[in-house]
């Protein structure tokens, strides 16, 4: 079951910042795990964040940025492109 932020999240936008943390996890030729691991978040809360079923708090977006080696803005900006 899908959770209350994402069911609220109606112009997807958490699928978009999820998409783009990916692509940049991608370009990076990381796995996912890599990633969870480098951020200090659990692989399985990483996944529902790039699958956009996770509302990401501030604290994430930033160890995320910081992980693929990037501003907080830039994940966001690529969300909103």
């Amino acid at each position: 079951m899908a959770r209350i932020s994402a069911i609220l999240d109606t112009d997807g936008n958490l699928k978009k910042l999820g998409s783009a943390i990916r692509a940049r996890r991608l370009s990076l030729d990381l796995s996912q795990e890599a990633l969870a691991d480098a951020a200090g978040v659990d692989r399985s809360h990483m996944g529902k964040i790039e699958r956009g079923e996770r509302n990401v708090t501030f604290l994430n977006i930033l160890r995320i940025a910081d992980a693929v080696h990037c501003k907080p803005s830039d994940l966001l900006r690529d969300a909103c492109l």
